[in-house]
């Protein structure tokens, strides 16, 4: 799904008008419909609402909200902030239906405002600003989001946290941006509510349909993507019925130094669970017994050296892919043997872990690269190789930059990963939770994404399949064990599921 700038959504917005012979009003009511029945869904009539409107069209959301809720039986307090005595069009006709209702509790703030009293079982619903903000919050309505902030209610937010800009926060008042719980935006993701550094301000996303016009929006060009479940379901390849295991490919792992042999067996297991019809590890002399016995399913290659990785197989013509990195160390003949595997290979390999460190202290590395390769970075190895963010954006980009510089794919790790490209586009995926921030996940990634890629996958399919069935797995053993005693061995073990939902049919689960 495209990810589209507030430019282009305005845009959208002003086509879908156009094509659906419609007001603005009307998209208005369709975007209040859509919200106050997905708030239904979650609080029951006897939570008691607050609604906080602007005088913008986000404000017009937010008073046709408020009166949707009243309908629906809810005890709504509204308050209209207008301190320059000039609202949209739209917001000054929702502000007239709503007080035209006997009895409703509504104020319109121009100076002085005197704060509700809130307690925590009250909701309150931000709608003072939304996708159209391009600069911080000041003044009173900085005061407004701090008070919001502090209140023990839970915040719903009205496609956007007021405050948090849809692209590029890098200027902005991080205590003047309204904190949601829960942030309820439409038709398409917003850049900001897929970085994982403003997540304390958009807290839980939800994607509502208000039937924008797709013919429209299949014309806007855009740099980012969402993944979802069908983007993936069309890429799984089918299974010959006459296949034997050489069909499927052979997968090497260069992986795990003396002490760190569980890194190798995770991605050793996530491979082998992959689809690849071979795997084969090359590893420290003294983790031979605890792979042979943990991954019988593996062949076992000996490195020179007992105790770190030293050497490279001196033949790579017997595997159809590479990963290397997990546990490997960042010993000097260690280095060299990832200089030596860059030299011989001839195609692309996965890069990960105490490899990628070894790229940020040898970066004359990183242009020896073979062309097409995929580094799994999180965020601290990434700005180890790239340099300190100072942003969420920043941080993006630089993931952009290194796919570029190294014409490689850069998995830049996280709760929505982005899968950077070399020509400079940005695929998120959705899946996943935080049960799976624990060690050894990216090991699995590192297994898993080998074994695509020596199943003959091109480099961006191995990546968005791998990322999507990764976060996948996660889900369904969340829902088993739980967030708090998710491990590693746990993804691995519900492959599987994940697997089989996008075989048989297409998975159905929440945007984020």
């Amino acid at each position: 799904m495209k990810v589209l700038s507030a430019q282009q959504m305005r845009e959208l917005d002003r086509l879908t008008i156009d094509i659906n012979n419609e007001t603005s009003l009307d998209l208005m009511l369709r975007a209040a419909t859509a919200f106050s029945q997905a708030f239904n869904k979650r609080w029951d009539e006897d939570t008691p609402v607050i609604v906080f409107a602007g005088p913008g069209n986000n404000g017009g959301d937010a008073l046709a909200v408020a009166r949707l809720l009243i309908d629906m039986g809810y005890d709504v307090s509204t308050y209209l902030f207008n301190p320059q005595h000039k609202l949209s069009a739209d917001c000054a006709t929702c502000k007239d239906q709503i007080t035209s209702i006997p009895g409703v509790r509504f104020l319109e703030v121009h100076e002085q405002f005197e704060p509700p009293t809130l307690n925590e079982d009250m909701v309150i619903i931000d709608g003072l600003f939304g996708t159209g903000l391009n600069k911080p919050l000041t003044g009173g309505f900085a005061s407004l989001a701090k008070f919001i902030n502090a209140a023990p209610a839970t915040v719903v937010a009205i496609d956007m946290p007021s405050g948090l800009m849809s692209e590029n926060n890098q200027g902005n008042t991080p205590d003047t941006i309204v904190r949601a719980d829960h942030t309820f935006t439409f038709q398409y993701p917003k850049l900001s509510l897929l970085l994982d550094g403003y997540a304390p301000y958009y807290g839980a996303v939800e994607l509502l349909d208000i039937e924008l016009a797709s013919s429209a929006a299949n014309d806007m060009s855009t740099r980012f993507q969402t993944i979802e479940a069908k983007d993936v379901v069309p890429l799984i390849k089918q299974r010959p019925a006459t296949a034997h295991k050489g069909t499927f490919g052979t997968a090497l792992l260069i992986a795990g130094q003396y002490g760190m042999a569980g890194a190798a067996i995770l991605a050793a297991k996530a491979c082998m669970h992959s689809g690849v019809g071979k795997v084969a590890v090359h590893t420290a002399l003294k983790n031979n017994d605890i792979l042979q016995i943990a991954v019988p399913e593996a062949i076992v290659v000996h490195d020179a050296s007992a105790t770190h990785i030293t050497t490279t197989p001196s033949d790579l013509s017997a595997y159809s892919s590479i990963g290397v990195g997990p546990g490997i160390g960042t010993q000097s003949d260690t280095a060299a043997a990832l200089e030596q595997l860059f030299a011989k290979a001839g195609s692309p390999m996965v890069v990960d872990a105490d490899a990628l460190n070894l790229l940020a202290h040898h970066r004359h590395l990183i242009a020896k690269l073979p062309q097409g390769s995929i580094l799994t970075p999180h965020p601290g190895e990434l700005q180890r190789i790239m340099g300190a963010a100072s942003s969420p954006e920043a941080l993006l980009q630089k993931a952009l930059q290194l796919a570029e510089a190294s014409s490689s794919y850069v998995v830049l790790k996280g709760h929505s990963t982005a899968i950077c490209t070399p020509s400079g586009e940005a695929y998120f995926n959705t899946t996943g939770n935080a049960g799976m921030a624990t060690a050894g996940a990216g090991d699995v990634l590192t297994g898993m994404l080998t074994s695509f890629l020596a199943q003959g996958y091109s480099p961006l399919s191995a990546c968005i399949i791998g990322v999507y069935l990764h976060g996948r797995a996660g889900d369904k053993a969340e829902q088993n064990f739980g967030q708090h005693t998710l491990t590693a061995s746990d993804i691995i073990n519900h492959l599987h599921h994940a697997f089989k939902e996008c075989t048989q049919g297409l998975a159905q689960h929440p945007f984020l």
